[in-house]
């Protein structure tokens, strides 16, 4: 059977608190922990109102203690936000402390807005990252990052400095990405691969394929290993799954215009004056969001596990009751066949 995981952004819903929302993070983690759940990954997002997740790295460690069973990861440290050698030595840390539970993913984009990105990486030497002109520097940065792990080429001026602690390797590495930019590296490189359907305006298959394809054995893996990212709720029924998703969809369509406002309530979404145009813009955005009773959702997404041969299924829920987020997350663990589902659902 394929693992299922999780993908948590910490949503932000509207009748909360972004503290709350780490909260409710740590608290889902439990949970999922019992139900038989592989890994919990979080994500990297800055100065945005609807997600509290600006960094990763202390979720892990907080989640990887509070565990037993999970790996614990980032869905994906945004690898321009950062300097290579601080992402090695924390890194690092974690796997000193959790050895064999971390996960390293890495992303390509911001995660967050222009202005933010920029003051992100405003301390950096002129000429360097995108808020200086630079453009894109994610290669130079992955290959620095993967020299701090295998060690730099005689002569580097970066050979003689040791990343701490001294002795430890990083954790399995994984490019993620809603292209199949991340997809051919990821296989070029012998790394594992993310694709996140959620929100990618792409279908899956060809990058998950081609990333399968591509797959060269590297000291970074010998075989690939492709994780398929989707957003999906589950209920007792269809209909009931489908009253849940109300909230998702309005978040979704404001996000596309640009508004980044915390999860609507329930209450909000099902009473929301819908246009014409607006449900046109839902409807196309329907293959993005898998909704179902257990067995519907299980059948549609083993059929994209089996289209895009997928090594494992991530699954994210922006619900804003935590109880119906529990709820769905342990339907479909059941539904799914996980082996601590029927112990601890």
């Amino acid at each position: 059977m394929t693992p299922l995981s999780v993908l948590d952004l910490s949503f932000v819903s509207a009748d909360s608190t972004p503290a709350r929302a780490l909260h409710d993070t740590l608290a889902l983690a439990r949970h999922v922990d019992n139900l038989g759940y592989r890994r919990y990954w979080l994500a990297e997002h800055h100065a945005l109102p609807n997600v509290a997740s600006p960094a990763p790295e202390i979720m892990i460690g907080q989640i990887a203690a509070a565990t037993r069973n999970l790996r614990v990861g980032s869905g994906g440290i945004m690898l321009p936000n950062h300097a290579p050698l601080m992402v090695a030595e924390r890194f690092r840390v974690l796997e000193a402390l959790f050895p064999g539970r971390i996960d390293l993913g890495l992303g390509r984009a911001p995660g967050t807005d222009g202005i933010t990105a920029r003051a992100l990486r405003r301390r950096e030497a002129p000429g360097e990252g995108g808020g200086h002109g630079g453009g894109d520097d994610f290669l130079d940065r992955l290959q620095e990052l993967l020299f701090w792990d295998g060690g730099f080429p005689e002569g580097h001026p970066f050979a003689r400095i040791e990343a701490s602690p001294a002795g430890v390797p990083l954790p399995p590495i994984f490019l993620l990405g809603s292209s199949d930019y991340s997809a051919r590296l990821a296989g070029e490189i012998g790394c594992g691969f993310g694709f996140a359907q959620h929100f990618s305006g792409m279908p899956a298959e060809p990058p998950m394929l081609d990333y399968r394809t591509r797959f060269r054995p590297t000291r970074l893996g010998a075989k690939p290993h492709a994780i398929l990212a989707v957003a999906a709720i589950c209920a007792a029924t269809d209909a009931e799954a489908e009253r849940l998703a109300s909230s998702a969809r309005l978040a979704t369509l404001r996000r596309e215009r640009g508004e980044y406002r915390p999860l609507p309530s329930l209450a909000e979404a099902l009473d929301y004056p819908y246009s014409d145009g607006e449900r046109v813009q839902i409807a196309r955005g329907r293959d993005r969001l898998h909704v179902g009773g257990p067995e519907t959702l299980r059948a549609r997404l083993a059929d994209m596990v089996a289209r895009t041969q997928a090594d494992e299924l991530m699954i994210v829920s922006a619900i804003p009751d935590q109880a119906a987020r529990h709820d769905s997350y342990a339907l479909l663990a059941r539904a799914w066949g996980l082996g601590a589902a029927s112990q601890a659902a």
